[in-house]
């Protein structure tokens, strides 16, 4: 039988607005930088009401967890468009060009690192990494104007720094080393402290090969991990060398 998508969204709707809070609405929104309002739910809770939605939908196809998703990202709530991201997530092995299409729509409306890193580093990382051509399109994120595409390129990487496939991210990272936004630098760093978790000595050398003009947010989160006489080397050749 085919999803009923409307009492499907009604479903799931009512199923966050009764659950307990784990915090005030106004703390939580702070604390991810939600553009958006917010009941104040934990993830736990959101990814339990999803897990009891897929046990009585098994066989979903992809148009059927496309509609879901784009009905729960169309409502006002933080916890709304957060479930719609955790819906394409659970449904990762079914998703198509279509939903691809879909979270690549929903890049710019996915303000505040909450729902911008949820969505890149979840369905969009799970797809890029299943088709690796859609590097490509990530790639060219990193030239947008909107910061959360920008930043969202990074947390696109996930499944390959994961994977410990470190070409691609090296690439694209190399791209935003010296974006002047806090919230891309914070966000090449963390990525360069994950790649380093990975094969230290790798990114080790591509920090020293390009540490000219390389802002302070990236060196102090890129080497969280590492030696801090590492990291004040670091600091030391960027002085010595110039800016820029």
């Amino acid at each position: 039988m085919a999803l009923d998508v409307r009492a499907a969204r009604n479903h799931l709707v009512q199923e966050l607005r009764k659950a307990p809070k784990a915090s005030g609405p106004a703390d939580l929104q702070s604390y991810v930088g939600s553009p958006v309002p917010v009941l104040g739910l934990s993830m736990p809770t959101m990814r339990a009401i999803l897990v009891a939605f897929a046990k009585d939908h098994r066989t979903l196809t992809a148009a059927e967890v496309n509609a879901l998703a784009a009905a729960l990202w169309a409502d006002p709530l933080f916890e709304e468009k957060s479930l719609a991201i955790l819906l394409l997530s659970r449904y990762a092995k079914i998703l198509d060009d279509d939903s691809w299409k879909l979270a690549d729509h929903w890049v710019d409306e996915a303000t505040g690192w909450g729902l911008s890193d949820g969505l890149a580093s979840g369905p969009i990382a799970g797809m890029v990494y299943a088709k690796p051509v859609r590097f490509r399109d990530i790639l060219r994120w990193t030239r947008a104007k909107s910061i959360w595409r920008r930043r969202a390129s990074t947390y696109a990487l996930h499944r390959f720094v994961r994977a410990a496939e470190l070409d691609k991210p090296f690439q694209l990272l190399e791209k935003l080393l010296y974006d002047d936004e806090f919230w891309v630098q914070r966000a090449v760093g963390t990525w360069l402290r994950e790649c380093w978790k990975q094969d230290r000595r790798r990114t080790e050398a591509f920090l020293r090969n390009h540490v000219r003009g390389l802002p302070n947010v990236v060196i102090t989160v890129a080497t969280e991990r590492a030696a801090k006489s590492f990291r004040d080397d670091l600091r030391r050749t960027r002085a010595n060398r110039g800016t820029r």
